[in-house]
C-alpha cells in the first residue's frame, strides 16, 4: 500500500476511533444523569474556562504555554480541547497503521493491544505533564472505565484501517495483508 493511503486510512480510522469512544463516554455520561446532547457535549460545550478543561485542554495549554510563553484565554479552552483531543486520536489511528504496515498484520486483536497501550500510554505521559496523577492513585472502577473506553477505540481503529472485512471478525484469523489470510 502507498505510503500517504497507509497514512490517510490510519487518520480515518483514528477518527472512527475516537468518535467510537467517545459514544461510549457520552452513554456513561447520560446514564450518570448528564443532561447535554451529544453535539453540545462532543464540542465540549461546557467549557468555558481552563479550569472547566478535560486533559486534552490541559495537554493544549501546557503546550501552548510553553510554545508562546505565557498563557492562552479562558476563550480559547474549548477550541484547545476539542483540537487536542481529536488530534490526539487522529494521530494514535496514524501509528496504528504504520505499525500495521511495518507488521504486515492486520486483525481486530492487535486493535484491542493498541487500545491498551493507549491507555497505558495515558497514565505514563498524563502524570509527568501533571494533568493525571499517578495510576495507584486511581481506583479500579475508574481504572477499568477508562480502559475499556481505551479498548474501544482500539478495537474500533483496528477494524477501520483493515476496512471492515467480514473476513477479519473470524475468531483467530488475521490479514498479512487485507485481503489475504494467513
Amino acid at each position: 500500500m502507498k505510503p500517504t493511503r497507509v497514512l490517510v486510512r490510519g487518520a480515518i480510522a483514528g477518527a472512527v476511533g475516537t468518535a467510537a469512544m467517545d459514544l461510549v463516554w457520552f452513554f456513561r455520561y447520560r446514564r450518570g444523569g448528564g443532561h447535554e446532547g451529544l453535539f453540545a457535549w462532543e464540542t465540549s460545550e461546557s467549557v468555558g474556562k481552563w479550569d472547566d478543561a478535560s486533559a486534552p485542554g490541559q495537554i493544549g495549554r501546557k503546550v501552548a504555554h510553553a510554545v508562546l510563553g505565557h498563557d492562552l484565554s479562558d476563550e480559547c479552552a474549548r477550541p484547545i480541547t476539542n483540537l487536542v483531543h481529536w488530534s490526539t486520536g487522529v494521530g494514535w489511528g496514524v501509528q496504528y497503521a504504520l505499525i500495521s504496515e511495518l507488521t504486515g498484520r492486520i486483525n481486530w486483536r492487535k486493535g484491542l493491544a493498541f487500545g491498551t497501550v493507549v491507555w497505558l500510554t495515558d497514565y505514563i505521559v498524563l502524570p509527568l505533564a501533571d494533568v493525571y496523577k499517578p495510576i495507584w492513585q486511581y481506583d479500579v472502577k475508574t481504572l477499568a472505565k477508562d480502559l475499556t473506553a481505551h479498548l474501544v477505540y482500539g478495537a474500533t481503529v483496528g477494524l477501520s484501517f483493515a476496512g471492515f472485512e467480514p473476513r477479519m471478525l473470524i475468531a483467530g484469523r488475521g490479514h498479512n495483508r487485507v485481503g489475504r489470510l494467513h
